[in-house]
């Protein structure tokens, strides 16, 4: 007995090999719509395809005699192409282990239109949805007859586009990973200042205790005797106190005379007395 885990893997491996990319040599270019001028010469947008031959090989590849396809003739809509002929429609069921996926084609004929419904419903297994993927391919053309001829091979035309394509990225991020250094470089050189960005001011000190940045509360501190310079790392409780008159700044306390970690110590003015107060009573 199967295991039922074991049968939803083996389901998801025929899966992913039906979506599997196509083999080289199998994508063919045709024209889709009229050739337009540009710059003095004819371009025409062409569409990669695959013969519908390409998804009976693949089927029959992966899930050999588990799969069906039905056809139904839709009724035929008033209207014409592009190209002023009547279209015919076709609906396709293709059935897989089961699964059953749908889709509709239209075509010149009923060879055509079938083919395309089945293309169609082999994609909602993800058989050849690759080229749906495909940009605009934009090809010189010798006129803008209905049967003019590209004067290039699309896939080649293509093929350079998206070398050129593949050209400019790989520059944009040759230039980025040289910027990215410079960038680098200023982040070690504020992290050698201490742990806030930007380097030190010319009067600012370093913290006593983890080298880093400080905050200057000098002119905004209400309490004259709370400190002058704060850490600015929340986990560093680093400070320095104001200095005292023939004492320096100190870090978490105060310490004796000499200069402040702010800079020299600057003595204090003597108190000017009125001439009125050293008259002795």
């Amino acid at each position: 007995m199967i295991a039922r885990h074991e049968t939803h893997m083996d389901k998801m491996d025929i899966w992913s090999k039906l979506s599997a990319p196509l083999p080289t040599g199998v994508i063919s270019w045709r024209q889709d719509g009229k050739a337009v001028q540009r710059d003095g010469k004819f371009v025409a947008r062409f569409v990669a395809y695959i013969d519908a031959n390409t998804v009976r090989e693949r089927l029959d590849s992966v899930v050999p005699g588990e799969w069906d396809l039905t056809l139904d003739l839709l009724p035929t809509l008033a209207g014409q192409d592009e190209n002023g002929e009547q279209t015919c429609s076709f609906k396709a069921r293709l059935q897989i282990l089961g699964v059953i996926r749908e889709d509709v084609g239209t075509g010149r004929d009923y060879k055509s239109a079938a083919t395309d419904a089945f293309k169609r419903a082999a994609v909602r297994f993800g058989i050849a949805h690759e080229l749906y993927g495909f940009e605009q391919n934009w090809v010189p053309v010798d006129g803008d007859g209905r049967y003019a001829k590209p004067l290039e091979d699309p896939a080649v035309v293509y093929a350079r586009r998206l070398a050129r394509t593949e050209a400019r990225e790989r520059i944009r991020a040759e230039r980025q990973d040289e910027e990215q250094p410079a960038a680098d470089e200023v982040h070690i050189e504020t992290t050698l200042a201490g742990p806030a960005t930007g380097p030190l001011a010319l009067d600012e000190p370093s913290c006593p205790k983890c080298g880093g940045r400080m905050w200057d509360n000098r002119l905004s501190k209400r309490n004259p005797k709370a400190p002058d310079f704060k850490c600015r790392n929340r986990s560093c409780d680093g400070v320095i106190w104001p200095p005292k008159a023939g004492q320096r700044a100190s870090s978490n306390g105060r310490g004796s005379s000499g200069e402040s970690a702010a800079g020299p110590l600057v003595p204090e003015p003597e108190p000017v007395v009125a001439e009125a107060d050293q008259i002795p009573f």
